[in-house]
Protein backbone atom coordinates (compact mmCIF):
# COMPACT_ATOMS: atom_id res chain seq x y z
CA UNK A 1 0.00 0.00 0.00
CA UNK A 2 1.39 3.26 -1.16
CA UNK A 3 1.79 6.19 1.50
CA UNK A 4 0.03 9.24 0.88
CA UNK A 5 2.34 12.11 1.36
CA UNK A 6 0.77 14.88 3.47
CA UNK A 7 -0.57 17.58 2.40
CA UNK A 8 0.21 21.33 2.92
CA UNK A 9 -2.07 24.10 3.21
CA UNK A 10 -0.68 27.64 3.29
CA UNK A 11 -2.69 30.64 4.74
CA UNK A 12 -1.35 33.88 3.82
CA UNK A 13 -0.61 36.45 6.73
CA UNK A 14 -2.72 38.90 4.60
CA UNK A 15 -5.55 36.89 5.08
CA UNK A 16 -5.43 36.18 8.65
CA UNK A 17 -5.34 40.08 9.00
CA UNK A 18 -8.52 40.32 7.19
CA UNK A 19 -9.86 36.96 9.83
CA UNK A 20 -9.16 38.83 12.60
CA UNK A 21 -9.92 42.24 11.61
CA UNK A 22 -13.35 40.78 10.53
CA UNK A 23 -13.67 38.18 13.84
CA UNK A 24 -13.40 41.54 15.85
CA UNK A 25 -16.20 43.73 13.74
CA UNK A 26 -18.38 40.77 14.25
CA UNK A 27 -18.30 40.63 17.44
CA UNK A 28 -18.60 44.20 18.27
CA UNK A 29 -22.00 43.76 15.94
CA UNK A 30 -23.57 41.27 18.37
CA UNK A 31 -22.73 43.05 21.33
CA UNK A 32 -24.09 46.02 20.31
CA UNK A 33 -27.42 44.20 19.32
CA UNK A 34 -27.55 41.94 22.09
CA UNK A 35 -28.62 44.25 24.74
CA UNK A 36 -25.87 43.78 26.51
CA UNK A 37 -25.47 46.46 29.52
CA UNK A 38 -21.52 47.08 28.70
CA UNK A 39 -22.12 47.05 24.83
CA UNK A 40 -19.34 48.44 23.14
CA UNK A 41 -19.87 51.82 21.17
CA UNK A 42 -18.62 53.48 18.27
CA UNK A 43 -15.92 55.37 19.83
CA UNK A 44 -14.12 51.75 20.04
CA UNK A 45 -14.00 51.31 16.09
CA UNK A 46 -13.03 54.62 15.71
CA UNK A 47 -9.81 54.62 17.97
CA UNK A 48 -9.38 51.18 16.90
CA UNK A 49 -9.27 52.68 13.10
CA UNK A 50 -7.09 55.45 14.21
CA UNK A 51 -4.93 53.55 16.00
CA UNK A 52 -4.26 51.01 12.94
CA UNK A 53 -1.17 52.40 10.53
CA UNK A 54 -1.66 53.77 6.62
CA UNK A 55 -0.08 50.92 5.30
CA UNK A 56 -2.52 48.36 6.55
CA UNK A 57 -5.03 49.88 4.83
CA UNK A 58 -3.30 50.47 2.02
CA UNK A 59 -2.35 46.27 2.04
CA UNK A 60 -6.18 45.87 2.57
CA UNK A 61 -7.15 48.06 -0.69
CA UNK A 62 -4.16 46.30 -2.79
CA UNK A 63 -6.25 43.56 -3.49
CA UNK A 64 -9.04 45.02 -5.06
CA UNK A 65 -6.65 48.27 -6.44
CA UNK A 66 -3.57 46.70 -8.16
CA UNK A 67 -2.15 49.76 -8.52
CA UNK A 68 -1.87 49.95 -5.15
CA UNK A 69 0.15 47.21 -4.69
CA UNK A 70 3.32 48.32 -5.71
CA UNK A 71 6.82 48.18 -4.27
CA UNK A 72 6.53 50.44 -1.79
CA UNK A 73 3.12 48.83 -0.14
CA UNK A 74 5.06 45.33 -0.60
CA UNK A 75 8.43 46.43 1.24
CA UNK A 76 6.22 48.32 3.67
CA UNK A 77 4.21 44.92 4.59
CA UNK A 78 6.58 43.10 6.36
CA UNK A 79 8.30 46.16 7.77
CA UNK A 80 4.61 46.92 9.39
CA UNK A 81 3.77 43.33 10.38
CA UNK A 82 4.71 44.17 13.74
CA UNK A 83 2.79 47.62 14.07
CA UNK A 84 -0.02 46.28 12.70
CA UNK A 85 0.10 43.51 15.30
CA UNK A 86 0.44 45.86 17.90
CA UNK A 87 -2.61 47.49 17.20
CA UNK A 88 -4.72 44.94 17.10
CA UNK A 89 -3.75 43.66 20.29
CA UNK A 90 -3.64 46.96 21.62
CA UNK A 91 -7.20 48.00 20.29
CA UNK A 92 -8.64 44.48 21.53
CA UNK A 93 -7.09 43.46 24.72
CA UNK A 94 -5.23 46.46 25.82
CA UNK A 95 -1.82 45.32 26.17
CA UNK A 96 1.45 44.60 24.05
CA UNK A 97 4.30 41.97 25.07
CA UNK A 98 7.06 44.44 24.28
CA UNK A 99 6.01 47.02 26.91
CA UNK A 100 5.96 45.94 30.21
CA UNK A 101 3.75 49.05 30.82
CA UNK A 102 0.48 47.93 29.83
CA UNK A 103 0.71 44.81 31.66
CA UNK A 104 1.42 47.07 35.19
CA UNK A 105 -0.97 49.94 34.34
CA UNK A 106 -4.39 48.36 35.39
CA UNK A 107 -2.18 47.18 38.68
CA UNK A 108 0.16 49.74 39.64
CA UNK A 109 -1.63 53.17 39.85
CA UNK A 110 1.84 54.81 38.71
CA UNK A 111 2.04 52.99 35.56
CA UNK A 112 -1.29 54.39 34.24
CA UNK A 113 0.47 58.12 34.11
CA UNK A 114 1.83 56.99 30.92
CA UNK A 115 -1.73 56.79 29.46
CA UNK A 116 -1.44 60.57 29.55
CA UNK A 117 -1.00 62.07 25.73
CA UNK A 118 1.14 65.12 25.38
CA UNK A 119 -0.84 67.29 22.64
CA UNK A 120 1.84 69.90 23.31
CA UNK A 121 4.75 69.38 24.93
CA UNK A 122 6.44 72.77 26.86
CA UNK A 123 9.89 72.96 27.82
CA UNK A 124 11.25 70.30 29.77
CA UNK A 125 8.10 68.29 29.19
CA UNK A 126 8.38 64.46 29.19
CA UNK A 127 7.30 61.09 30.75
CA UNK A 128 9.49 61.49 33.49
CA UNK A 129 7.50 64.80 34.81
CA UNK A 130 3.90 64.18 34.07
CA UNK A 131 1.18 65.85 35.78
CA UNK A 132 0.83 64.13 39.24
CA UNK A 133 -2.72 64.24 41.27
CA UNK A 134 -2.55 62.39 44.60
CA UNK A 135 -5.74 62.06 46.35
CA UNK A 136 -4.95 63.52 50.01
CA UNK A 137 -4.63 60.95 53.19
CA UNK A 138 -7.85 61.32 55.19
CA UNK A 139 -5.91 61.72 58.72
CA UNK A 140 -4.22 64.77 56.99
CA UNK A 141 -7.78 66.10 55.80
CA UNK A 142 -8.58 65.46 59.38
CA UNK A 143 -5.35 67.34 60.79
CA UNK A 144 -5.76 70.50 58.82
CA UNK A 145 -9.76 70.42 59.65
CA UNK A 146 -9.11 71.02 62.93
CA UNK A 147 -6.12 73.64 62.29
CA UNK A 148 -8.63 76.00 60.44
CA UNK A 149 -11.58 75.98 62.77
CA UNK A 150 -8.40 77.26 65.28
CA UNK A 151 -7.19 79.98 62.77
CA UNK A 152 -10.64 80.92 61.83
CA UNK A 153 -11.45 81.40 65.12
CA UNK A 154 -8.42 83.87 65.91
CA UNK A 155 -10.09 87.56 65.04
CA UNK A 156 -6.09 88.19 64.63
CA UNK A 157 -4.74 85.32 62.69
CA UNK A 158 -3.46 87.05 59.44
CA UNK A 159 -4.88 84.39 57.14
CA UNK A 160 -8.51 85.31 57.61
CA UNK A 161 -7.83 88.59 55.99
CA UNK A 162 -8.10 89.03 52.47
CA UNK A 163 -6.44 91.50 50.84
CA UNK A 164 -7.81 93.03 47.57
CA UNK A 165 -11.07 91.88 47.41
CA UNK A 166 -12.51 91.62 43.90
CA UNK A 167 -13.74 94.86 41.87
CA UNK A 168 -17.75 95.29 42.15
CA UNK A 169 -18.86 93.91 38.70
CA UNK A 170 -19.92 94.89 36.25
CA UNK A 171 -22.35 93.72 33.36
CA UNK A 172 -23.24 89.88 32.95
CA UNK A 173 -20.48 86.58 33.56
CA UNK A 174 -19.28 85.34 31.04
CA UNK A 175 -16.39 83.54 32.83
CA UNK A 176 -16.88 80.74 35.42
CA UNK A 177 -13.84 79.67 38.16
CA UNK A 178 -14.72 77.03 39.98
CA UNK A 179 -12.68 74.02 42.03
CA UNK A 180 -13.00 70.36 41.89
CA UNK A 181 -10.25 69.84 44.77
CA UNK A 182 -10.69 73.07 46.48
CA UNK A 183 -8.66 71.46 49.10
CA UNK A 184 -5.25 71.85 47.02
CA UNK A 185 -2.88 74.13 48.95
CA UNK A 186 0.50 75.25 48.73
CA UNK A 187 3.30 74.30 51.14
CA UNK A 188 4.65 77.97 51.87
CA UNK A 189 1.45 78.91 52.79
CA UNK A 190 1.07 75.61 55.46
CA UNK A 191 3.10 76.12 58.80
CA UNK A 192 5.24 72.96 59.54
CA UNK A 193 3.89 71.11 56.57
CA UNK A 194 6.61 69.79 54.58
CA UNK A 195 5.79 66.83 52.53
CA UNK A 196 3.86 67.28 49.32
CA UNK A 197 0.59 65.01 50.45
CA UNK A 198 0.64 67.34 53.64
CA UNK A 199 -0.41 70.19 50.97
CA UNK A 200 -4.05 70.34 51.82
CA UNK A 201 -5.84 72.82 53.37
CA UNK A 202 -9.23 73.95 54.14
CA UNK A 203 -8.35 77.97 54.32
CA UNK A 204 -9.10 79.41 51.43
CA UNK A 205 -6.07 81.89 51.82
CA UNK A 206 -4.03 79.01 51.42
CA UNK A 207 -5.50 76.52 48.86
CA UNK A 208 -6.37 77.08 45.01
CA UNK A 209 -9.23 78.71 46.13
CA UNK A 210 -7.29 81.34 46.50
CA UNK A 211 -5.75 81.57 43.31
CA UNK A 212 -9.43 81.30 41.42
CA UNK A 213 -9.96 84.56 43.47
CA UNK A 214 -7.03 86.64 42.13
CA UNK A 215 -8.01 85.40 38.61
CA UNK A 216 -11.17 86.59 38.97
CA UNK A 217 -10.14 89.66 40.14
CA UNK A 218 -7.50 89.91 36.71
CA UNK A 219 -10.38 89.53 34.57
CA UNK A 220 -12.64 91.81 35.76
CA UNK A 221 -10.63 94.15 35.82
CA UNK A 222 -10.11 93.58 32.49
CA UNK A 223 -13.91 94.15 31.67
CA UNK A 224 -14.69 90.47 31.59
CA UNK A 225 -17.36 89.27 33.80
CA UNK A 226 -16.57 86.63 35.90
CA UNK A 227 -18.24 84.47 38.41
CA UNK A 228 -15.95 82.26 41.26
CA UNK A 229 -17.54 79.01 43.17
CA UNK A 230 -15.66 79.38 46.67
CA UNK A 231 -17.44 75.63 47.61
CA UNK A 232 -15.33 73.93 50.44
CA UNK A 233 -15.31 70.41 48.09
CA UNK A 234 -14.40 68.43 50.94
CA UNK A 235 -17.35 69.42 53.62
CA UNK A 236 -19.73 69.28 50.56
CA UNK A 237 -18.45 65.53 49.86
CA UNK A 238 -19.16 64.69 53.74
CA UNK A 239 -22.54 65.80 53.78
CA UNK A 240 -23.66 63.99 50.71
CA UNK A 241 -21.60 60.79 52.12
CA UNK A 242 -19.49 60.85 48.78
CA UNK A 243 -16.14 60.65 48.60
CA UNK A 244 -13.17 61.41 46.41
CA UNK A 245 -13.57 59.73 43.67
CA UNK A 246 -17.30 62.23 43.36
CA UNK A 247 -15.35 65.09 43.23
CA UNK A 248 -16.25 65.55 39.53
CA UNK A 249 -19.90 65.10 40.18
CA UNK A 250 -20.12 67.41 42.97
CA UNK A 251 -18.44 70.37 40.73
CA UNK A 252 -20.94 69.45 37.55
CA UNK A 253 -23.67 70.07 40.23
CA UNK A 254 -22.19 73.50 40.91
CA UNK A 255 -21.30 74.52 37.56
CA UNK A 256 -24.50 73.24 36.13
CA UNK A 257 -26.36 75.68 38.78
CA UNK A 258 -24.55 78.53 37.75
CA UNK A 259 -25.03 78.07 34.45
CA UNK A 260 -28.68 77.87 34.92
CA UNK A 261 -28.46 81.22 36.95
CA UNK A 262 -25.92 82.95 35.15
CA UNK A 263 -27.38 82.12 31.05
CA UNK A 264 -24.27 84.40 29.88
CA UNK A 265 -21.28 81.95 30.82
CA UNK A 266 -19.74 80.37 28.16
CA UNK A 267 -16.34 79.72 29.72
CA UNK A 268 -15.48 77.31 32.32
CA UNK A 269 -12.64 76.96 34.32
CA UNK A 270 -11.52 74.52 37.21
CA UNK A 271 -8.03 75.25 38.85
CA UNK A 272 -6.08 72.90 40.57
CA UNK A 273 -2.44 72.89 41.57
CA UNK A 274 -0.43 69.97 40.81
CA UNK A 275 1.97 67.70 42.90
CA UNK A 276 5.37 68.18 40.95
CA UNK A 277 8.37 69.09 43.11
CA UNK A 278 9.27 73.65 42.64
CA UNK A 279 11.90 72.51 39.51
CA UNK A 280 9.47 71.10 37.17
CA UNK A 281 6.49 73.77 38.41
CA UNK A 282 8.78 77.41 38.33
CA UNK A 283 10.47 79.10 35.56
CA UNK A 284 12.23 82.51 35.59
CA UNK A 285 11.10 84.40 32.79
CA UNK A 286 12.95 88.10 32.41
CA UNK A 287 14.65 87.51 36.21
CA UNK A 288 11.25 86.85 37.82
CA UNK A 289 10.19 83.15 39.09
CA UNK A 290 7.05 81.97 37.78
CA UNK A 291 4.62 79.05 38.41
CA UNK A 292 4.45 76.99 35.65
CA UNK A 293 0.65 76.25 34.55
CA UNK A 294 -0.82 73.61 31.87
CA UNK A 295 -4.40 72.67 30.36
CA UNK A 296 -5.36 69.04 30.97
CA UNK A 297 -8.08 68.15 28.09
CA UNK A 298 -10.75 65.23 29.03
CA UNK A 299 -11.50 62.87 25.53
CA UNK A 300 -14.18 61.37 26.77
CA UNK A 301 -16.92 64.10 25.84
CA UNK A 302 -18.53 65.61 22.75
CA UNK A 303 -16.46 68.94 23.16
CA UNK A 304 -13.09 67.15 22.89
CA UNK A 305 -11.62 68.64 19.72
CA UNK A 306 -13.05 72.28 20.39
CA UNK A 307 -11.81 71.93 23.79
CA UNK A 308 -8.55 70.79 22.83
CA UNK A 309 -8.57 73.56 19.95
CA UNK A 310 -9.17 76.32 22.64
CA UNK A 311 -6.00 75.06 25.36
CA UNK A 312 -3.70 75.18 22.20
CA UNK A 313 -4.31 78.11 21.07
CA UNK A 314 -4.17 80.06 24.66
CA UNK A 315 -1.08 78.18 24.83
CA UNK A 316 0.59 79.19 21.66
CA UNK A 317 -0.42 82.64 22.88
CA UNK A 318 1.20 82.58 26.30
CA UNK A 319 4.20 80.87 25.25
CA UNK A 320 4.80 83.83 22.38
CA UNK A 321 4.51 86.46 25.42
CA UNK A 322 6.48 84.55 28.54
CA UNK A 323 8.13 81.47 26.93
CA UNK A 324 8.47 78.48 29.30
CA UNK A 325 5.34 79.58 31.24
CA UNK A 326 3.43 76.45 30.16
CA UNK A 327 4.16 72.51 30.43
CA UNK A 328 2.13 71.88 27.95
CA UNK A 329 -1.37 70.75 26.91
CA UNK A 330 -2.29 67.39 27.99
CA UNK A 331 -4.73 64.77 27.23
CA UNK A 332 -6.10 62.31 29.69
CA UNK A 333 -8.84 59.44 28.93
CA UNK A 334 -10.49 57.85 31.95
CA UNK A 335 -7.74 54.82 31.84
CA UNK A 336 -5.31 57.82 33.56
CA UNK A 337 -8.42 60.20 34.89
CA UNK A 338 -11.73 61.25 34.68
CA UNK A 339 -11.74 60.95 31.38
CA UNK A 340 -14.78 64.26 30.98
CA UNK A 341 -13.74 66.62 33.60
CA UNK A 342 -17.11 68.78 33.13
CA UNK A 343 -15.76 69.74 29.39
CA UNK A 344 -18.93 68.56 27.69
CA UNK A 345 -20.78 71.19 29.77
CA UNK A 346 -19.42 73.91 27.51
CA UNK A 347 -17.11 73.86 24.46
CA UNK A 348 -15.34 76.44 25.67
CA UNK A 349 -14.33 74.45 29.19
CA UNK A 350 -10.73 74.61 30.60
CA UNK A 351 -9.09 72.19 33.31
CA UNK A 352 -5.92 74.78 34.41
CA UNK A 353 -3.15 73.54 36.70
CA UNK A 354 -1.29 76.42 38.42
CA UNK A 355 1.80 75.96 39.67
CA UNK A 356 2.30 72.87 42.14
CA UNK A 357 2.80 72.32 45.97
CA UNK A 358 6.08 74.25 46.20
CA UNK A 359 5.28 77.31 44.81
CA UNK A 360 4.31 80.82 46.54
CA UNK A 361 2.09 83.17 46.71
CA UNK A 362 4.08 85.67 44.43
CA UNK A 363 5.02 83.22 41.62
CA UNK A 364 1.33 82.44 41.57
CA UNK A 365 0.29 85.35 41.42
CA UNK A 366 2.80 86.41 38.66
CA UNK A 367 1.87 83.44 36.88
CA UNK A 368 -2.26 84.42 37.24
CA UNK A 369 -1.45 87.89 35.87
CA UNK A 370 0.45 86.32 32.77
CA UNK A 371 -2.93 84.32 31.55
CA UNK A 372 -5.70 86.79 32.58
CA UNK A 373 -3.22 88.77 30.10
CA UNK A 374 -3.33 86.64 27.34
CA UNK A 375 -6.99 85.45 27.95
CA UNK A 376 -8.29 88.77 27.77
CA UNK A 377 -6.93 89.68 24.24
CA UNK A 378 -8.31 85.96 23.19
CA UNK A 379 -11.55 87.05 24.51
CA UNK A 380 -12.35 90.65 22.70
CA UNK A 381 -10.49 89.14 19.48
CA UNK A 382 -13.29 86.49 19.92
CA UNK A 383 -15.93 89.33 20.37
CA UNK A 384 -14.84 90.84 17.58
CA UNK A 385 -14.73 87.89 15.42
CA UNK A 386 -18.46 86.94 16.64
CA UNK A 387 -19.99 90.36 16.26
CA UNK A 388 -19.96 90.98 20.18
CA UNK A 389 -22.89 88.69 19.82
CA UNK A 390 -21.18 85.69 22.58
CA UNK A 391 -22.73 83.25 20.50
CA UNK A 392 -20.30 80.76 21.61
CA UNK A 393 -21.97 77.21 21.28
CA UNK A 394 -23.07 75.62 24.64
Amino acid sequence: MRNEEPKMVFISLKTIYFTVFFIIFFIIFIFNFAGIKNKFTSDFLYNTSVNLPTEFFLVLMSNEIALLDASDVSKSKNKNKSSISKSITMSVLGIWHKDIRTFLGNELPGFRAFNTEIAVAGIGTNLTNLPMESAPPVEILLKEKEKTKKELADPDNLSNKTANPPPTKTGEDVVFIYHSHSWEAFLPRLSGAKNPNEAVSFNQTKNVIDVGKSLQAELINKGIGTAHSTTNATEELKKKNWNYNNSYTLSREIVQEAMVREKSIHYLIDIHRDSQSKSVTTINIKGKPFARLFFVVGKENQYYDKNLHLAKELNKKLEEKYPGISRGVFVKTKDDGNGVYNQDLSSNSMLLEFGGVDNTKEELDRTIKAFAEVFGEFYRNAQEVNGDSESKEL
